[in-house]
């Protein structure tokens, strides 16, 4: 993922079809507006367990980085499914070869569960659980062709969607659930907008059924850093004003004003925007720090388990199962 001027030719571009978004990646053009959260919910009792999101982000990164192709990959990409369906999940896999930016040949691989699969309104939560193949932002110059653990870049979003599926039936939750672990999100390349979020690209022109429109879709990206900030992204505020409404609203209703302050940040370009394209109304909950950028570690050999916290994995995962138990 990367950052975008909210003025380059792509944002104008994306104007003339629905004003839908995209961006170029993980950088910031902040437009700032504050705002005030309404209709926001009562605090109540909850089931996700920071212990074990946590243990489902470090499963993940104990395999080693999840570079599309290498072994550690393929692994993790049949624990993810196992998991999913030890929670009751129906889970099919997406595969296809896909061409990066650079010409060399990506094997994807898509992960897509559904819990309540009869229930008629869905709800599609997201995360790519793949690491970026080089820490090209290290301070190290000798560590930038080393791939990274992708313990909050990948693991975290995808550790808090597997502590929800966990709970899902036991917290009462009767929406259907539709959860897709994507793939080949990171392997981007600054000033070109086409070379990231492969996966969800894939995803959104091969839809599980004709006519699949979920009735919202969340994106959790970098959820687990422990100074978290969370800002309504500008994509994500342009496509599901209201969705973005609910989620900060039951966030400060929970006490968590510190780490989603209710404020407009960057335009982020990143797995929503491929939804948004299709037609697919989405936000994006993923961290970005107004002056400062991604957490320190983005896209260097420092994105291992000491960048996560339990504290941000269980506000995150509180906030997503009080949503979805509404």
């Amino acid at each position: 993922m990367s950052i975008s001027n909210l003025y380059t030719p792509l944002i104008a571009s994306i104007a003339l079809i629905f004003l839908l978004s995209c961006g170029a990646g993980k950088q910031g053009d902040a437009s700032r507006a504050d705002t005030d959260p309404s209709g926001a919910p009562e605090t109540e009792s909850t089931l996700f367990c920071a212990d074990s999101a946590y243990s489902y982000v470090q499963r993940q990164v104990d395999f080693g980085p999840r570079v599309p192709g290498n072994e550690a990959h393929a692994a993790c990409g049949d624990w993810l499914a196992e998991t999913l369906r030890a929670a009751g999940a129906e889970v099919t896999v997406q595969t296809a070869t896909l061409t990066g930016f650079d010409g060399a040949s990506i094997p994807m691989r898509n992960i897509f569960a559904r819990l309540n699969p009869d229930a008629d309104e869905r709800v599609l939560l997201l995360a790519h659980w793949d690491s970026r193949p080089w820490a090209d932002h290290d301070p190290d110059p000798a560590k930038h062709s080393s791939p990274i653990d992708g313990a909050n870049d990948g693991a975290s979003g995808a550790g808090v969607l597997l502590e929800i599926a966990r709970i899902a039936k036991e917290a009462g939750i009767a929406k259907g659930i539709d959860i897709l672990l994507c793939d080949a999100e990171d392997r981007g390349t600054e000033n070109n907008d086409e070379s990231w979020a492969m996966g969800t690209r894939y995803f959104a022109a091969n839809l599980p059924e004709k006519g699949y429109m979920p009735s919202a879709a969340i994106l959790l990206d970098m959820v687990g850093a422990p100074d978290a900030t969370f800002m309504r992204e500008y994509f994500s505020q342009r496509s599901n004003p209201a969705l973005a409404d609910e989620i900060w609203a039951i966030a400060h209703s929970l006490g968590y004003a510190g780490n989603f302050p209710n404020r407009m940040g960057s335009a982020v370009n990143d797995d929503h925007v491929e939804l948004i394209k299709a037609g697919i109304p989405a936000i994006d909950i993923i961290d970005y720090r107004e002056g400062e950028g991604f957490f320190s570690g983005w896209h260097t050999t420092a994105d291992n388990m000491d960048a996560i916290s339990k504290e941000t994995l269980e506000k995150v995962g509180r906030v997503i199962e009080t949503y979805l138990k509404k």
